[in-house]
């Protein structure tokens, strides 16, 4: 016998009513806890914030995003009990300021927007402030996807967030174009080649597999000299430990 599965019409946390939106119940308050709590572990998963898991935003007391970019680095430390751990933090903290705006759209837990609908927006723009309700059909964006990111783009302060808003989306320029990139072993700032392909493409390179007089930059996180280290360096390919630091369509 089937059991009748009865949805909750109040949220567990804030008990403020829930709401129905495209099948998925939404708590609309602003200020409950756990939303918050979510939206930023959701921020920092996205932009790859190493350290910020639940327990260290627990830790911090953070309650909202632009909380994150306004700590003490002394304030960091005594919540973690660590100053190696507070440095790394910090370090990661001010790394995801470069983050162009195809990855910052995504980040910020906007209802039924993701990593697609903001590469189909950024496309058409250059600059938060171009998306409008015209740029947004330009990029094909649903009604409703559309109505939720201009609600979010009215109610977000951008002077408490540290980003330049600016998209660094290569949409003008031809595969062919874009500058080679080798990655020899292991990665850090990513789990896999896969994950930091679209992170090196949005910036202007292309991944290649093997080390050629058309290679430009070799990322080598894991310090083992291999073979391809080896070729880089005899050849005089610029050598990097961190894929982050990579520059934008520059070498």
């Amino acid at each position: 016998m089937l059991k009748q599965i009865i949805p909750p019409s109040s949220c567990p946390s804030c008990n403020t009513e829930l709401v129905w939106k495209t099948d998925m119940l939404y708590c609309i308050n602003a200020s409950c806890g756990a939303k918050s709590e979510k939206a930023i572990q959701h921020f920092a998963s996205t932009l790859r914030i190493k350290g910020l898991g639940p327990k260290t935003i627990a830790k911090l007391g953070l309650s909202s995003i632009d909380e994150l970019y306004s700590m003490d680095k002394g304030f960091v430390e005594i919540q973690l009990g660590s100053k190696l751990l507070s440095d790394k933090l910090l370090s990661e903290i001010e790394n995801s300021k470069r983050a162009g705006l195809q990855e910052l759209l995504p980040a910020f837990s906007i209802p039924l927007f993701g990593r697609t609908a903001a590469e189909k927006i950024c496309e058409h723009i250059s600059h938060v402030n171009e998306i409008n309700v015209e740029t947004c059909n330009k990029a094909g964006l649903g009604p409703k996807t559309a109505e939720s990111l201009l609600k979010w783009k009215a109610t977000t302060n951008w002077s408490l967030l540290p980003f330049s808003w600016k998209t660094t989306l290569k949409t003008d320029s031809p595969k062919g174009d874009l500058i080679e990139v080798v990655i020899s072993g292991k990665l850090s700032s990513f789990k896999t080649k896969n994950e930091a392909k679209p992170f090196l493409e949005e910036r202007g390179y292309v991944l290649k597999d093997n080390v050629t007089k058309n290679t430009k930059v070799l990322v080598n996180e894991s310090g083992i000299a291999s073979s391809k280290t080896k070729r880089a360096e005899a050849i005089g390919i610029r050598i990097i430990t961190n894929i982050l630091e990579i520059e934008n369509g520059s070498t």
